[in-house]
């Protein structure tokens, strides 16, 4: 899935692990065809600056990654100059966090650095909105949430309740291809079938397991995996996003065949996460181009 320095810089051990996109028009049982990514990876460690919690270093850590986390205002812009990403998540909110936030948005601008916005329960208060409304004029490279949350910021009414999304995937998509020609960015819609648009081309992504949403801030830990991988591939952010993305769903699947439930589930998918590797990734990938 991954371009060679991408797998490199996450510890994959293929040495240029590829993608699979089905061809257009083929049913379920035909072939993949084999595409190449064409990110121009770091050599480094992806290190990717993150407002996140626990969990979601867990995560970055088992793939590779070396997260960061900081939110204060005077010290987030600054820190982007040194980080590989940044990555917003406003999933927790207070005034000061936000001009931290909006302050590290302003220094990846300035100093080319990825960023990737996570507009987690956006539409649920009138301080949530104003916040992304401020956090999107500030370009970010790419956009991840869940279906209701992209509905609802393309300007769709949304069934969507706090965190929890009340939409389908597929809803969304037309909402992430306007996203992406509106603000020049990748969207990613996720569930259970993910969907990826930079506004000219697209890919379903499928995989994962049931038990995803049932274990806390998974999906905003995704958010940051695409954070690390774009880290890498910063002039291929909807080839880093598609990567990081499939990442997920081969390890979600993998976990998902001997877990009883969420609580093993969630350590196993970490196992899984820090396991696979570039030839396991290009044979489990389910990606579909549209």
């Amino acid at each position: 899935m991954l371009a060679e320095g991408v797998a490199r810089s996450l510890g994959l051990s293929s040495p240029a692990p590829r993608a699979f996109a089905r061809r257009k028009g083929a049913n379920a049982d035909a072939k993949f065809t084999r595409t190449t990514f064409h990110g121009h990876a770091r050599d480094a460690a992806a290190r990717a600056l993150h407002h996140q919690l626990r969990r979601y270093a867990n995560v970055l850590l088992a793939a590779g990654a070396s997260p960061a986390m900081l939110h204060a205002e005077e010290e987030a812009g600054e820190f982007v100059a040194i980080a590989g990403a940044l990555t917003i998540n406003i999933g927790t909110l207070s005034s000061n966090w936000v001009n931290g936030m909006q302050n590290a948005a302003r220094s990846a601008a300035k100093n080319r650095k990825p960023w990737v916005l996570d507009p987690v329960a956006h539409y649920a208060t009138g301080f949530r909105r104003e916040t992304v409304a401020r956090l999107i004029d500030l370009n970010p490279t790419i956009i991840r949430g869940n279906a209701s949350e992209i509905l609802a910021l393309g300007g769709v009414e949304s069934r969507g309740q706090g965190v929890d999304s009340g939409d389908l995937v597929e809803e969304a998509e037309e909402a992430a291809h306007s996203l992406a020609i509106r603000y020049g960015a990748v969207v990613a819609v996720t569930g259970a079938v993910d969907f990826v648009s930079d506004g000219a081309k697209a890919v379903r992504i499928a995989g994962g397991s049931p038990l995803m949403p049932k274990v806390t801030a998974l999906g905003c830990a995704l958010t940051c995996l695409v954070g690390a991988f774009a880290a890498t591939a910063p002039d291929d952010p909807f080839n880093a996003t598609v990567a990081a993305l499939a990442s997920f769903a081969v390890a979600g699947e993998k976990a998902a065949q001997l877990a009883d439930g969420p609580g093993s589930f969630s350590w196993r998918f970490l196992d899984a996460l820090a396991q696979l590797d570039g030839t396991t990734l290009d044979a489990a990938a389910r990606v579909a181009s549209i």
